[in-house]
């Protein structure tokens, strides 16, 4: 049986995980086994998902596989997105300045603050009283 050769990228985001492969092929985005346009809905979100491949001119080249669990749609988009441009980085270490410039390869940090005791939420106090 012949080895087709893929790439590998994880992507997260907020509490989203996505394990993305890139397998050489004519472009066709797979998100949890559903095509892109039918997962996410919006074109914004397909937008944020195809801007590595669109950057680096390599949008027709390569079909994408991506399994994504937790977070909500943007956070979703945003976790392919970091997993597609991981995977295009270990087809083509040339392509690193230019998605290192884009902020492709950052990880987003912000995450939501844990509740505190004794407020209503993470900074919520509750409501003062005099009386």
């Amino acid at each position: 049986m012949a080895q087709t050769v893929q790439y590998r990228g994880t992507g997260r985001r907020k509490t989203s995980v996505a394990q993305v492969r890139l397998i050489p092929g004519e472009g066709k985005v797979l998100i949890n086994k559903r095509p892109l346009t039918e997962y996410f809905g919006k074109k914004t979100l397909e937008m944020v998902v195809k801007q590595p491949l669109v950057l680096t001119k390599t949008e027709g080249r390569y079909d994408i596989l991506a399994t994504v669990k937790g977070g909500g749609v943007t956070g979703q988009a945003g976790a392919v997105r970091l997993g597609i441009a991981r995977a295009l980085l270990k087809a083509d270490i040339e392509m690193r300045p230019s998605l290192k410039k884009a902020g492709f390869l950052t990880r987003d940090p912000r995450m939501k603050e844990r509740k505190k005791y004794g407020l209503k939420g993470a900074r919520r106090a509750p409501q003062f009283s005099k009386r």
